[in-house]
């Protein structure tokens, strides 16, 4: 085999493969190991030399669709607590599957309507999902790292207006630093964000009362009386430990007295404002400067996908276009071109499983989606504060829960290390995945349910596996 238009005729029967490896993968998911590491094997057969003719289409497919079901981390299944991510819900798979097939260069109106009004429709319903303004600029990032970065570039360039200074064309040289406050809830990707934008991964002054994280208002106050312009305040919608929120409306409320821009990094937690019974802990969002979230965490759409919505559209197009190239649009152009309200210029259309997703589901679904699994979060709670052995760390807000292994007897010295051999015997097994973070000092478990499959089985089987494990250590 050489040049692949001498395989032309073998594309629909390329994708006819994987249609037929879908159904009974996807069925599989409910019952298989999250990861068998005994698969492992199998990713040797992925490596070797380049070949000089190539092997053909419908034999590297087939390779990589025996090697890819077996090897893989199964984290579309229903027991991948591990991280907080979702998996695909139906219509999310196979939108992707559509934006593979159609391959649209999604950044312009003039290389693909399409793209661009499906992704237009899309920001559209999330704002109204999310109870946005729909006056808020948006766009589709590939995470919410990129969606911070979108949102905090944004604030970059008002600050530096605030300073006489576009940023975007001069740059920060002999500008003081831009002052970053922020709660002890802050996410790395915050701090990736202001790393990439040139103000400092540790630039961020933290806040906290206590050891938990949990922001103190009265000593941002005192930072922002003193501070000698304006500052960005960045808030966290749900904390990866443990679902906890920083008070958004109280942060607004700062924002707005001391002309600072605020920022809220809602990557998981912004989706409680789908559920009227949850919204009250995303109360004030609508009052921000930016906002992001990852659709490849709640709403379940494959990676990559995130959000980033901004108060003034215009500042999204001062910060990240135009770029006077003769060859793109102009400034004037009547159209709306993404490439231009992010950081990214070539770019997929991501939009398609988006919406597919809101289109299939709607208001309706993605709300029982989200009061399902905070159901099943407060289960979890519920079960390891019953339990004698078990120790919920954190009281359960949304759909993370931090908790230990507790045994009666045990010195609390070694509780740490047990709690960590755990974890890692946690992950070799296989069977639920779930592992371990530092919360006040103590090792702790601290799975996330966003899996729109999970169910209480699977909540009952990782409490069931946690203590077959540690009986092996504790016996």
């Amino acid at each position: 085999m050489s040049d692949p238009l001498h395989e032309r005729d073998q594309a629909a029967a390329a994708l006819d493969m994987v249609a037929k490896a879908a159904g009974p993968y996807l069925d599989s998911l409910g019952d298989r190991p999250v990861h068998d590491h005994r698969a492992d094997i199998l990713l040797d057969l992925l490596d070797g030399s380049l070949p000089e003719h190539g092997e053909g289409t419908l034999d590297s497919v087939e390779l990589l669709l025996r090697v890819g079901t077996e090897a893989a981390t199964h984290s579309s299944g229903p027991r991948f607590f591990h991280f907080i991510v979702g998996g695909s819900t139906p219509a999310a798979q196979a939108g992707d599957w559509v934006t593979s097939l159609l391959d649209q260069a999604g950044g312009l109106w003039l290389t693909s309507p399409f793209a661009a009004r499906a992704e237009t429709v899309a920001l559209r319903w999330l704002k109204d999902l999310f109870g946005l303004p729909q006056s808020y600029g948006g766009v589709l990032t590939p995470s919410a790292t990129f969606a911070n970065l979108t949102g905090l570039a944004c604030a970059r360039q008002w600050w530096g207006e605030c300073h006489g200074r576009d940023v975007a064309a001069d740059g920060l040289a002999g500008l003081p630093p831009m002052p970053v406050l922020a709660g002890g809830y802050l996410h790395p990707s915050s701090r990736k964000a202001l790393l990439t934008l040139g103000c400092g991964r540790d630039s961020a002054r933290i806040f906290a009362r206590d050891d938990a994280g949990r922001v103190d208002l009265a000593a941002m106050e005192r930072e922002l009386e003193r501070v000698d312009g304006p500052a960005v305040i960045v808030g966290n919608a749900g904390e990866v430990n443990t679902g906890d929120f920083d008070p958004i409306g109280d942060l607004a409320d700062l924002a707005e007295r001391y002309g600072a821009w605020l920022h809220v990094d809602g990557a998981f937690g912004l989706f409680a404002a789908a559920s009227p019974r949850l919204s009250h802990l995303v109360e004030g969002v609508e009052r921000a400067h930016s906002v992001t979230a990852d659709g490849h965490k709640w709403l379940n759409v494959p990676y990559e996908s995130g959000f980033a919505f901004v108060r003034e559209q215009g500042l999204m197009g001062r910060t990240f276009g135009p770029w006077g190239a003769a060859y793109l649009p102009a400034e004037d152009d009547p159209h709306l071109n993404y490439n231009c309200l992010g950081p990214e210029s070539s770019r997929r259309a991501r939009a398609l499983p988006i919406w597919a997703t809101l289109r299939a589901y709607g208001r309706q679904g993605n709300r029982e989606m989200v009061e399902r699994h905070h159901a099943l979060a407060l289960r979890l709670g519920e079960i390891v504060e019953s339990a004698p052995d078990l120790e919920l760390l954190a009281p359960v807000r949304l759909c993370v829960v931090c908790f230990r292994y507790r045994p009666p007897g045990v010195p609390e010295e070694e509780v740490n290390a047990l709690n960590a051999w755990i974890g890692e015997e946690l992950l070799a097994d296989g069977r639920v995945y779930a592992g371990t973070t530092t919360y006040r000092g103590m090792t702790a478990l601290r799975p996330a349910i966003l899996n729109w499959r999970t169910t209480e089985a699977d909540i009952d089987l990782l409490v069931s596996v946690v203590r077959e494990i540690a009986a092996r250590r504790t016996r």
